[in-house]
């Protein structure tokens, strides 16, 4: 990673997040960049010493930029992307309503369908100190094992990923009882472990349901060492459109990785 972007409103949630951001960047040695959109009837010096106060509450050994502009979310994070080359974009939310407004708002919806960046959600009541720890050291890849396009999609994950203490990674696949995978599932599964390895030590997991949110609900509610869930949006963002993803929300205390299978 070489560029973080973290959109903040000053919210508890979006403060949150950036602190979140904060941290993967030193570790990454990456620069962030903290951006406040102004909208109509805001006030714009406050928004600036709002700024120049997180900066000064990071310290010297973090690359830390501000950006300041004026519009609306959408159209404005889209000219800073396309400016900046963000490899990943980092984002707070607060409660399942916030994860809601993040992932199936209409405005970051089309952010997210109309670009690759990698979107990582922090929950407000997600702290750094956790996500790194030990005993949340396992990574959840929730997949359908449909063969990925693009083979650089999973890197930003595993990047992620090798910031945490000894972290493994578990592959997830929901499929129906008596069920069995087709010869090309297999092979993706497969490779999607192959990924990790050697450096990240990988695991396949099988829940058998009927519902594929079920299946990945009970998982987590019986695995407490969870510190990180990953999914990957296709074709434009349609996975986030679709009821999986927007149903994660009932579990926003996991921070979330959305990834992009696909190029502009």
């Amino acid at each position: 990673m070489k560029t973080i972007i973290a959109p903040v409103d000053f919210s508890d949630a979006s403060t949150n997040a950036l602190a979140f951001a904060a941290e993967l960047s030193k570790r990454a040695s990456a620069r962030l960049i903290a951006v406040n959109i102004v909208q109509k009837g805001e006030v714009e010096e406050e928004a600036k010493s709002k700024l120049s106060d997180l900066k000064k509450s990071f310290g010297p050994d973090l690359k830390f930029e501000s950006l300041l502009v004026h519009g609306n979310l959408v159209p404005a994070l889209k000219k800073i992307i396309a400016l900046e080359q963000p490899d990943l974009i980092v984002m707070g939310t607060k409660g399942a309503s916030g994860l809601k407004r993040i992932l199936i708002g209409s405005n970051t919806v089309k952010v997210i369908a109309k670009t690759t960046v990698p979107i990582l959600v922090i929950p407000e009541v997600a702290r750094f100190k956790n996500f790194i720890k030990k005993g949340k050291n396992r990574i959840v890849l929730a997949t359908d094992l449909d063969s990925l396009k693009n083979d650089d999609a999973l890197d930003i994950l595993k990047e992620i990923a090798l910031l945490i203490i000894q972290p493994k990674v578990r592959v997830l696949s929901v499929r129906r009882k008596n069920s069995s995978l087709t010869f090309m599932k297999r092979m993706e599964r497969d490779a999607l472990l192959s990924r990790f390895t050697p450096e990240i030590e990988s695991e396949r997991i099988t829940i058998f349901s009927s519902n594929v949110m079920n299946g990945i609900k009970f998982y987590l509610n019986k695995n407490t060492d969870t510190g990180l869930i990953a999914m990957i949006a296709r074709d434009s963002g349609q996975l986030i459109q679709k009821h999986y993803t927007r149903e994660m929300a009932s579990h926003t205390h996991f921070p979330l990785l959305v990834l992009h299978d696909g190029k502009n």
